[in-house]
């Protein structure tokens, strides 16, 4: 692989995580985002005099939380606050509400709460392939042809980098998202990015390094 290939390549999949340090650090990195319940049943489960058909539970890297139950009749009852978590417990603590310990198991996109499996949700425009139909910064134009990133719902990915010779280079792992910041890990790291989204546009930036990619969805 020649050099200037090579720096191209470590700008877009290094050089993202540069701004934004204490995410890329946080320690349950897996836990991120939107997870989501369903009841199996139009009747709901029933809970404290209530029944419930959905929960949403969103956590964030600030250790804050916000949960949200859909009942049957379709009112929504919400709380917020702030969360403890090991390897095996979770803690919710809210103004108002008793604390709440609870057992869990984890994986990249599945959530076992107490028994209560919730799966977590990307937005709905983000899965896909996406194409770069326009890269810019320093040292980049002159070295990469392309480069192509596959978002799968269930928050694998895989992504390559084509360069002018001919010769690519490919990482696969897993993504996890929190505002408009995306987090790619694969085997060698983990690279941070901004990103921005349209309903065939994906665009990834670095303000640092004055790097943009604009991507086309296939």
């Amino acid at each position: 692989m020649n050099k200037s290939l090579l720096v191209a390549i470590l700008l877009i999949f290094a050089t993202f995580n540069a701004k934004a340090s204490d995410l890329t650090e946080f320690d349950y990195p897996l836990l991120l985002g939107d997870w989501y319940w369903f009841s199996n049943t139009d009747e709901g489960v029933e809970s404290e005099g209530a029944s419930y058909r959905a929960m949403n539970v969103k956590f964030k890297s600030d250790y804050r939380f916000v949960i949200r139950l859909l009942q049957v009749d379709g009112s929504v009852d919400e709380w917020s606050g702030i969360y403890d978590i090991d390897e095996t417990t979770v803690t919710f603590r809210s103004r108002g509400q008793p604390e709440q310990q609870h057992s869990y198991m984890l994986s990249y996109n599945q959530f076992l709460l107490d028994g209560a499996r919730f799966t977590k949700l990307a937005p709905e425009n983000l899965p896909g392939n996406w194409r770069s139909a326009q890269i810019s910064g320093q040292d980049v134009g002159d070295a990469v042809s392309e480069l192509s990133i596959s978002l799968r719902p269930d928050f694998l990915f895989s992504a390559e980098v084509s360069g002018k010779d001919g010769k690519k280079k490919e990482h696969r792992g897993i993504y996890y998202i929190e505002d408009d910041r995306i987090v790619l890990i694969y085997e060698d790291g983990q690279q941070d990015s901004q990103f921005s989204l349209g309903s065939d546009t994906l665009t990834l930036t670095n303000k640092q390094f004055g790097m943009e990619a604009v991507m086309r969805r296939e």
